[in-house]
């Protein structure tokens, strides 16, 4: 494979001031790539507002070389990313790359969480994402070429104690890039989720010293360039951290069928380890290959022919 480049391909960064965002959107300027720097410049639970740290991304790009804006658009605010991506076109007549990185933490414990604080961090991270997605789709479709990436992490994936939000919004991505890419595939639009874990002012408080030198943002953003590269795949949640990198698949078992009068939920507690064993287990490739799934094996059980 040859060196990956994005010369004459615009991309956009949400939450690119600090952290992964920045190493993201460096490492796009550095292979060509004309980049909005997006940051709402915010503390780590969303108060607060600021331009700098935008600004000092923007002077790095030029400082190499490369052409960049700063926009200080609230992801969650759809006119706010309609006039970021406007933007962005009106500048450069196109927008290839959507980096979805921009994101807030308000932990607690769901007892204690107040509601606002729940829809708050969900508004960040999962409409944040659906709204710069949406607003830069009718330019991907128009231009027959787009790469999305939506953010996800471990605590959608696996869980973590203490965040009910940031865990149900991360989670979320699977869905939203499941359908956008199935949407985006007759336009040559590929969308992909990272999943990265990284010591950032995310995870300030939560990693030990000797961690944090090792997960460092730099060690994640080869995997989102190869993501958003026009080679790069579609449907993938690719794990990273430290410079390991993994494929994050979803599968169903086998299962069972259970008929008429046998259907019962004592029947479901008894063959229990038959309907969880692992072996036989597939990816289902979409909600309908689901449905055709099971209603195979129920005509099977009953002894009918179903022609699907």
């Amino acid at each position: 494979m040859g060196e990956i480049r994005f010369d004459n391909r615009v991309a956009i960064v949400t939450g690119a001031g600090v952290g992964l965002g920045r190493c993201h959107a460096l490492g796009l300027a550095q292979r060509g790539a004309r980049v909005v720097v997006n940051d709402l410049g915010v503390s780590r639970d969303g108060t607060g507002r600021s331009s700098d740290a935008a600004n000092a991304v923007v002077a790095e790009i030029e400082a190499m070389g490369g052409e960049a804006f700063a926009h200080g658009a609230d992801v969650s605010d759809e006119e706010a990313v309609e006039d970021m991506v406007a933007q962005a076109v009106d500048r450069w007549g196109r927008v290839d790359i959507a980096v979805n990185n921009a994101g807030i933490l308000m932990d607690k414990t769901f007892a204690k969480m107040e509601m606002s604080a729940f829809r708050k961090v969900v508004d960040v991270h999962l409409i944040g994402s659906a709204n710069v997605a949406h607003a830069c789709w009718p330019h991907m479709r128009a231009q027959k070429y787009g790469r999305v990436v939506l953010t996800s992490s471990g605590s959608g994936l696996y869980g973590n104690f203490g965040q009910s939000n940031y865990g149900a919004a991360k989670a979320a991505m699977l869905g939203l890039m499941n359908v956008l890419h199935m949407e985006g595939a007759r336009d040559n639009i590929r969308v992909n989720t990272l999943a990265p874990t990284a010591a950032t002012r995310m995870t300030a408080d939560l990693l030990p010293e000797a961690a944090q030198e090792l997960l460092a943002p730099e060690t994640i953003t080869p995997g989102l360039l190869y993501l958003v590269s026009e080679d790069g795949p579609s449907q993938v949640i690719l794990g990273a951290g430290a410079g390991s990198f993994a494929q994050t698949r979803v599968y169903e078992t086998q299962g069972i069928t259970l008929t008429g009068d046998d259907n019962t939920p004592e029947a479901v507690a008894a063959r229990w380890a038959e309907i969880t064993d692992a072996q036989g287990q597939e990816q289902i490739p979409d909600a309908f290959g689901q449905t055709k799934k099971y209603a195979l094996s129920a005509a099977k059980a009953r002894g009918l022919k179903l022609d699907w």
